[in-house]
């Protein structure tokens, strides 16, 4: 497990449900991130964008028929900075518990 450590590039709501999203599987398409997380084209570009400039994510653009599909995964970097920053909000959580 990765060390605690709060994450300012990943903490925005819909980036962490993004990166969420990502963790289990190899890569995701756009439209399928963009359809759960709720938000149109360009505001999911400019969170991936975000993202993409940390080194978190990779975005992958394949031919497909006539259109082109886009494909976003977590790097191992991504990976490892949400374990992190999910490890982080759990020491904090856990620290709001009222002892019994």
């Amino acid at each position: 497990m990765s060390a605690a450590a709060f994450d300012e590039i990943i903490h925005p709501y819909n980036r962490l449900q993004i990166c969420a999203m990502l963790s289990p599987v190899d890569s995701l398409a756009f439209s399928t991130v963009r359809d759960a997380v709720g938000l149109s084209d360009s505001a999911l570009s400019k969170q991936v964008k975000a993202l993409q400039e940390a080194g978190y994510v990779t975005l992958r653009k394949e031919p497909l028929n006539s259109r082109v599909r886009a494909w976003i995964a977590l790097t191992p970097k991504g990976r490892k900075a949400l374990a992190g920053h999910l490890a982080q909000l759990r020491l904090i959580a856990d620290a709001a518990q009222a002892p019994e």
